[in-house]
């Protein structure tokens, strides 16, 4: 039998949760679904940035979880399932309370089970409404900054799909939905990039200058890159649960667009 995971927001008054972090949904055995703003962090990685993350409250790098003791004074666990980067908002996941569960969704995402969808602000027309992008992508990591470039390196995949556009004013603008098939570092700003798409805001690997003009004109100065939607099935109590979590598009995207 299955059993569908519930989608209506939950309440946790005891869960020190970050700032404008929002509880999304949850399902049986403590899978929770989180709305991380973009700013924050997934984690801390030292004490003193815990006041900007998705938990305020100590964090143990070797466990990937979050620790705090609740007002009845019992100690509570949050093992935080993937990541985003800190500009990047959207869905993030994690368990409460039930260490068995975070090792089966983590084996989920390692075994490629989890489909997530992406949506970005991006410069420029896109050329088709549907289409599929395969790089090889080269990935450095020096001086504790990841690097990501086309090139020679692994593949990478991701489906492609226009949902609207703003072609009159300048600069052109679409906003597309992006599933990657591959979890590369930085692979879909990277892969927007690399098609003359970049997405706004990014101080990467984006255009600075439109970044610069857009963000003076707008006020809208965030990587515009938003984790959409994330859906997989697992098991709990000897059932299957159908677990959908689904993040609003940010409205700063729709208005730059118009909508």
């Amino acid at each position: 039998m299955s059993t569908p995971a519930s989608d209506a927001p939950v309440s946790l008054p005891d869960f020190p949760l970050g700032t404008d972090v929002e509880l999304l949904t949850s399902a049986p055995g403590g899978l929770l679904a989180f709305n991380k703003p973009a700013g924050v962090l997934s984690h801390p990685n030292m004490n003193s940035e815990q006041p900007r993350a998705l938990l305020t409250c100590e964090y143990r790098l070797n466990g990937e979880c979050y620790r705090w003791t609740d007002a009845a004074g019992t100690v509570r666990h949050l093992w935080l399932l993937n990541r985003l980067d800190s500009h990047t908002s959207g869905v993030i996941l994690a368990v409460l309370d039930n260490p068995d569960l975070a090792k089966a969704v983590r084996a989920l995402f390692l075994h490629k089970h989890v489909k997530k969808t992406y949506h970005a602000l991006v410069f420029g027309k896109p050329s088709q409404a549907q289409e599929v992008w395969k790089d090889r992508l080269e990935i450095e990591k020096r001086g504790g900054q990841v690097r990501t470039k086309a090139g020679h390196g692994i593949p990478s995949e991701s489906h492609v799909r226009v949902l609207r556009q703003r072609k009159e004013a300048s600069p052109p603008l679409a906003l597309i939905e992006l599933t990657p098939r591959t979890g590369r570092s930085h692979q879909l700003r990277v892969q927007c990039a690399h098609r003359r798409l970049p997405i706004v805001g990014d101080a990467t690997y984006g255009d600075f200058g439109a970044n610069r003009a857009l963000a003076k004109a707008s006020g809208v100065k965030r990587l515009c890159l938003h984790s959409h939607s994330t859906h997989f099935d697992y098991e709990h109590a000897g059932r299957t649960v159908k677990f959908h979590a689904l993040a609003p598009t940010p409205k700063a995207f729709l208005d730059l667009l118009g909508v």
